[in-house]
């Protein structure tokens, strides 16, 4: 049974069921007992615990989506972050994954998938306004509610995009079926890596295929970089012209070719809503005659939707940039051209005429229709979904429809965020039409008062009347406070929280002469920790580690803060000794003596699947191969080995130890990878045999072996003479 199930985190959250495992960290199901709701606990691996990389990347998730406050985003509740337990309590969903109704439905709707993907950009977009980018958009991360709502959930590997630096583990995580090119490379990535995922989803979603898929996935990453994907229309007719477009948009190579942002993306998706059977000309030819026929056989285009007219005035700077899309264009008329051209006049001519009169009964049809439906020359669009969005960004993108302030107020969102519309979300709306709608005037935030010293049940009374949630724990005073008395509280006096949240209050129960409560130390310096320790009548050990921190700075203690121990006892303080914990190892793949032909690519992989180092080599050139890799502290790595056809095969895995530049074996089986790939000894004989055998020299005189001449006589029995220089060679003779 899990050791977490049945217990009580901080005295408020009780486990109840494992729902979840991670790479990094496990889910689990949990009630808060004061709250009196259902959460879920995200726990941190022990494994990683102590791995800086791993806690490091664990906090910035609790950092990143501790920013965020979006409909459309999973939200944090509490994060705990103590030298014995790192983890993040959540919203609890109960829903199922994007990825199980994908799965389920097989090929969805255009409608379903539009309104799937807009709640996903716009939580991409309040991401990104904060500097955050997701680096690992799919269904598996994605949560859809009974009524249609999307939250997008697991920011476990969210970058700040406007930090410096980093490494090439931050640049390239993401999942290889939704990655983008740039996180293939390794390359820095940044917003518009999201918009290639959620290209892909849609992709997905529209054709119920993914774009790349093989059973490698090194191959699939490499296809991100250099294939192009089917079109969808070709996989499914029924998609309409207009949102292929906005998938091969989302999905160009080039970032620079993409939407710039989850905004404009979704800027096109609502002209496409409010005509579904426009085009945006992303991928036309730059052919006048192309041109003038796109001209007449469409001419209300972008007549319906001030936003689509936006977004043709910005694709029109990229018309001198062909795509890989502009190579498949295919047009059906080219050969009736060719014949008509022996006749130039009187056809074009014909052509002209008819074709006017074509369009022309179109536009009055167009305009008897809007006078018969009483709107006259107004368009008609559908109401987009404003909840959640900044009513600033929401007037911009929203440029045809007349936004209004109704009521201001104090709310969980965040400042400036609309949190209600008067008019419900796919009714059919006006140009100019006027909304109403509410906006936040963000959190209301309260100064948590100073309680310290007061009776605990007094204490309580004064927290309830500011609108907080009082929470109690006991433990032993070192401070001379009395019992039932309040020693401090979490977050401490003087803080701002947001009412109604809970408020940790810390109780004497008294002073304790017979044991210690061990503090931390961890941050301080050793001088520091040693003194600490002498005062409360504790033995010093120390160990030092490499380390980024300074040195001296204490980075582990042995017992851990907040266990009791006896005066006397001892405590172990690891330090840093300053040295850097990051190097470079090289690696060495013995090449099999079998293997004389071939050549082969090596890749070290790390625990998310990404290639940290790779190297071709060519067998029969040398007996072994190196390859030298990057990183920080120690890390558990893969070796794969792919041959020219495409097949891979794991060598082995390494526990690699940066600080000391050297790697253990985990496991290995260098033979087998070999020969899975299809490395294997040329098996033709020898087209001239030898005609002379002559044994090896040894310290006895050898017989020399003469190729027997064709004859019809019998032949004379060859024996391997003894190489024993005690015994005399001999042969036989045939009777």
């Amino acid at each position: 049974m899990d050791k977490y199930i049945g217990k009580k985190l901080e005295g408020r959250y009780e486990i109840t069921e494992l729902i979840g495992v991670g790479g990094m960290a496990d889910v689990y199901k949990a009630t808060d007992i004061i709250d009196n709701k259902e959460v879920a606990v995200k726990i941190l691996k022990k494994e990683f615990a102590e791995n800086e990389e791993f806690l490091r990347r664990f906090r910035n998730e609790s950092k990143a989506i501790a920013l965020l406050s979006h409909p459309n985003i999973v939200k944090v509740y509490d994060v705990n972050f103590t030298d014995r337990l790192q983890y993040i309590v959540m919203e609890y969903i109960d829903g199922i994954t994007l990825k199980e109704y994908i799965d389920n439905e097989k090929v969805l709707t255009w409608k379903d998938s539009v309104h799937f993907i807009i709640q996903v950009l716009r939580a991409l977009q309040h991401a990104h306004d904060r500097g955050i980018v997701h680096r690992d958009i799919k269904p598996q991360n994605i949560m859809l509610f009974t009524d249609g709502t999307i939250k997008v959930m697991d920011f476990g590997i969210a970058k700040f995009a406007r930090e410096d630096g980093g490494t090439q583990t931050d640049q390239a995580i993401g999942t290889v079926h939704y990655i983008s090119p740039e996180q293939a490379r390794g390359d820095e990535t940044d917003e518009k890596s999201d918009i290639y995922s959620v290209g892909v989803m849609l992709y997905e979603m529209l054709t119920g295929q993914k774009p790349f898929d093989t059973d490698n996935p090194i191959s699939i990453a490499v296809m991100h970089m250099q294939n192009t994907p089917e079109r969808p229309r070709a996989i499914n007719p029924d998609i309409p012209a207009g949102l292929e477009e906005i998938i091969l948009r989302a999905m160009e190579k080039d970032p620079e070719n993409r939407y710039q942002t989850a905004a404009d993306m979704i800027r096109d998706i609502e002209a496409f809503k409010a005509n579904n059977s426009m085009t945006f000309g992303y991928y036309a030819e730059e052919d006048d005659a192309q041109t003038e026929s796109a001209s007449a056989d469409s001419p209300t285009m972008y007549f319906n939707s001030t936003a689509a007219q936006a977004a043709a005035a910005t694709t029109s700077s990229r018309r001198n940039t062909r795509t890989a899309y502009q190579e498949e264009e295919y047009y059906e008329d080219d050969e009736e051209e060719e014949e008509e051209r022996h006749s130039l006049f009187i056809p074009v001519m014909t052509g002209i005429t008819i074709a006017f009169i074509i369009v022309a009964v179109f536009f009055i049809l167009w305009l008897v229709k809007g006078v018969l439906n009483g709107t006259g020359s107004k368009n008609k669009y559908t109401m987009p979904d404003l909840v959640g969005s900044d009513y600033y960004e929401a007037k911009d993108t929203y440029g045809f429809l007349d936004l209004q302030i109704e009521e201001t107020e104090y709310t969980s969102f965040e400042k400036d965020v609309i949190y209600f519309q008067d008019i419900q979300v796919g009714e059919n709306v006006a140009n100019g039409q006027v909304v109403k709608v509410n906006v936040s005037l963000g959190i209301n935030m309260t100064v948590v008062p100073d309680v310290h010293g007061y009776n605990h049940e007094y204490a309580r009374k004064v927290l309830e009347q500011e609108g907080f949630v009082v929470e109690e724990k006991y433990e032993m005073s070192s401070d001379g406070t009395k019992e039932n008395d309040v020693i401090r509280t979490e977050p401490a006096a003087g803080e701002e929280l947001e009412a109604g949240k809970p408020v940790v209050v810390f109780v004497s129960r008294g002073m304790n002469n017979d044991s210690i409560e061990i503090p931390s130390m961890i941050g301080q310096t050793l001088e520091q920790a040693t003194t600490l320790c002498e005062y409360y009548g504790l033995i010093v050990e120390t160990l030092d580690e490499a380390s980024l921190e300074e040195e001296g700075t204490i980075i582990g203690q042995e017992p851990e803060a907040g266990e009791f121990v006896e005066t006397g006892s001892t405590v172990k303080l690891i330090y840093s000794n300053g040295e850097d914990p990051s190097g470079r190892v090289t690696y060495t793949l013995p090449i099999p003596s079998f293997v004389t032909t071939g050549r082969f690519t090596i890749d070290i992989i790390d625990a998310s699947g990404t290639s940290r180092s790779s190297k071709t080599i060519v067998a029969g050139i040398a007996n072994s191969a190196t390859i030298d890799i990057e990183g920080t502290g120690t890390e558990t790595l893969t070796v794969v080995l792919t041959g020219s056809d495409g097949k891979s095969s794991t060598v082995g895995t390494y526990k690699f130890n940066f600080a000391e530049q050297n790697f253990t074996k985990v496991n290995e089986d260098i033979n087998a990878a070999f020969e899975a790939v299809g490395a294997t000894e040329p098996t033709d004989p020898p087209t001239d045999p030898p005609t002379e055998y002559v044994e090896p020299v040894t310290d006895a005189p050898q017989t020399e072996y003469v190729a027997p001449v064709e004859t019809d006589a019998p032949q004379t029995e060859y024996v391997e003479p003894m190489t024993n220089p005690d015994l005399p060679a001999s042969s036989s003779s045939s009777e």
